[in-house]
């Protein structure tokens, strides 16, 4: 077996729930990994500290390297310094949430936009390998056809959807004009351990374990694919060494997907079935029903997620079990 060749590999937001299990992938491979992050307090920061642990711990049983650095992709000067000693970057960082962007739309554009073309000029300028970026199913907007492929029209209904899909298009024709290599992953809904806490599933495993009954938003009939992290970062180092993705943005979905109250009843039914389902006012900037086509990953990215939901559900309720002590306070104050 050949050795790995050894990246410098700059990820943003790597104290947030994908870019922390990326940036532990990459250092426990050996690669040397610098996070960057602003420990913006969207969720608890003890949650975030476990990503950067996590990422420590796992350089220190590898020969590769963590780095943790404090700073924002706003700050143009501080990304340009960081890009200049990146081989990849991996940016995940980025203002989340459906909901609180319909209070503030200008901040998400300020993060979202405006800090990820801090990362492309910078990218550009130093000729780096590949810029992969973390985009949305919310680029979608209300579906014409399901599942949605890469071709459905992008009509988002959030501005963190209109946010993200304005990033994406930007790292789209940089890879156009400037030949920089991009590539955009549009996730549909991740979940797993470490999970932001004010997510469906982590508040139904959370509810139902203090015997409380989940609730759920609207009806319950809103569908999801729901993608276990496992598969996404899986995805993600495949573009360490695969360039045929390059300028697109590509979905990265799961097996199938599920009705909220399906979901909810079999969290219950693992947990707790003698639980109600509680239903409350749905949320109109929540989208009805996502499904990703996953066609375009399996041919250029040979994507093969390997997690049916319930099986999904079941390792991360597993792991909460093992993790209460830390992650449930955390997520029954979200």
């Amino acid at each position: 077996m050949g050795t790995i060749q050894i990246m410098q590999i700059l990820v943003t937001g790597g104290a947030g729930f994908i870019g922390g299990h990326l940036a532990q992938r990459f250092a426990a491979d050996g690669h040397d990994v610098v996070v960057l992050d602003n420990r913006d307090p969207f969720y608890d920061l003890d949650i975030k500290q476990h990503n950067v642990d996590a990422g420590q711990e796992a350089a220190r049983n590898s020969d590769g390297s963590y780095e943790f650095i404090e700073g924002d992709v706003r700050d143009a000067e501080l990304v340009t310094d960081l890009v200049a000693d990146a081989d990849y970057v991996y940016h995940q960082a980025a203002q989340a949430g459906v909901r609180p962007s319909v209070k503030n739309p200008r901040k998400y554009d300020e993060v979202n936009v405006n800090g990820t073309l801090n990362l492309l000029d910078a990218c550009r300028d130093e000729g780096i390998e590949r810029f992969v970026m973390a985009s949305s199913s919310s680029v979608y907007g209300k579906p014409q056809y399901l599942p949605y492929d890469e071709q459905h029209p992008t009509t988002p209904v959030s501005p963190y959807g209109a946010s993200k899909l304005a990033a994406e298009r930007y790292a789209c024709a940089y890879s156009e004009v400037y030949d920089l290599s991009t590539v955009a992953l549009r996730y549909f809904t991740v979940y797993g351990p470490r999970m932001r806490p004010n997510m469906a599933i982590s508040n139904f495993v959370s509810r139902c374990h203090n015997g409380e009954p989940p609730v759920i938003y609207g009806d319950g009939t809103q569908t999801r694919d729901f993608t276990y992290i496992e598969d996404v970062i899986d995805a993600n180092m495949t573009l360490l060494h695969e360039d045929a993705a390059d300028g697109k943005a590509v979905n990265i979905g799961s097996t199938d997907n599920i009705e909220i109250k399906t979901l909810a009843t079999e969290i219950r039914d693992q947990i707790d079935p003698d639980l109600d389902l509680v239903y409350e006012e749905r949320h109109d900037a929540d989208a009805e029903h996502t499904h990703a086509a996953t066609d375009r990953a399996e041919e250029l990215l040979g994507y093969d997620p390997d997690h049916t939901i319930r099986e999904g559900v079941a390792k991360f309720i597993d792991w909460y079990r093992d993790n209460r002590d830390w992650y449930e306070p955390l997520v029954r104050q979200s």
